[in-house]
Formats: structure tokens, C-alpha cells, sequence
């Protein structure tokens, strides 16, 4: 994982050690050198939508990032999971922030761990209710494709990609599974 360890006690500001815990734990955490507080770092959850449109679903709603990391690149409508919110209630915020799109959210489709990153990823199916999107400041754009239109060497994320392709055979198939994946 590259994620920037942390220097100093959340609670009191004290610089942290990272070391074995003295409560048994067998994993080194970040460890108050005054406190003792142990800091437990924990993969963040990207949460998202794979927004479709008509009777079947052979569009998929894509979003251009205008903000990096992949700034120009397609994505799905994505983000950050927020604290005080389920994850369907994050994809929901994202798809609503990122395309401005009115939709119903549907069951759970795609879940993927991403340790290097520390990060899981969790996509929901959604059906939109319009073909009129609303784009917030990070979206350059935000527009239909069908999978033979998708740029897929413009697609942001290997996250991203693996979702559509799997939208895709699983609608081909006429049957929507949920997909569990690690991505290297």
C-alpha cells in the first residue's frame, strides 16, 4: 500500500511509533509514544454506480473525470464513501455529484479490492429515469455509450473497466450476478 504513514497522535499530537501493539494484535500499528492510542489504518471504499438507460440497458452512462488522478479519462460515477452514509447511499451522493443524473439504484453488482491501493471498490446496478445529465465540477462530461462505443483505452480506471466488462457479458448472458474481484 503507498499510502503516507502517519507522524503524530490523532488525539494528543504526540509523534506515533509504528510497532507490534502490547495488546497481542500481530499486525505493526501506528502507536502513541505518549498516549498509547492505537492507530488503526483501514482501506478506504470507493462506491459508485453502473447508471444504464432503456428497457436494455445497452447504455451505460460514463462520466469524464475533469479532475485528476485521470483527468480527461471515462470513469463511472464514483467517489469516496462518506462517514454517516451506507454504501448504496454513497453511490447514490456520487452518481447524483459527478453526473447529475435521476436514477433508481438497484442491487449491488461488483465488488473489488484493490490492496495496493488500500482500497475496496463497490459498484451498484442503476436504472436512470432520464437521458438529461447535470454534471458537477468534476465532470467534464457526462454521456451514454454502447459497449461497442465505450473508448476503452481512455477508461480511467482497471476498476472501471472490469465492471463494464463484466456489465456487459452479464447482460449478454440476461443475468446479473454479483461479481467479487481483486485487482492487482
Amino acid at each position: 500500500m503507498h499510502r503516507t504513514p502517519l507522524n503524530y497522535c490523532r488525539v494528543c499530537g504526540t509523534t506515533v511509533v509504528y510497532r507490534l501493539p502490547d495488546d497481542g494484535d500481530t499486525k505493526e500499528r501506528a502507536v502513541c509514544s505518549a498516549c498509547s492510542l492505537v492507530h488503526y489504518e483501514n482501506p478506504l471504499n470507493v462506491v459508485g454506480t453502473v447508471p444504464v438507460w432503456g428497457d436494455d440497458g445497452a447504455q451505460v452512462l460514463l462520466c469524464k473525470r475533469n479532475i485528476e488522478p485521470c483527468r480527461g479519462k471515462w470513469t463511472l460515477p464514483a467517489g469516496f464513501m462518506e462517514l454517516g452514509e451506507t454504501t448504496a447511499q454513497g453511490a447514490a451522493r456520487e452518481t447524483d455529484e459527478e453526473a447529475g443524473a435521476q436514477f433508481e439504484i438497484q442491487g449491488l453488482f461488483s465488488v473489488m479490492n484493490v490492496v495496493r491501493a488500500g482500497q475496496v471498490h463497490l459498484y451498484y446496478r442503476a436504472r436512470l429515469l432520464s437521458a438529461e445529465f447535470n454534471p458537477g465540477h468534476e465532470t467534464m462530461e457526462a454521456r451514454l455509450f454502447t459497449e461497442s462505443e465505450i473508448p476503452w483505452d481512455e477508461v480511467a480506471f482497471k476498476t472501471v473497466q472490469t465492471t463494464l466488462e463484466r456489465y456487459f457479458e452479464d447482460r449478454r448472458k440476461g443475468q446479473f450476478g454479483v461479481h467479487v474481484i481483486d485487482i492487482d
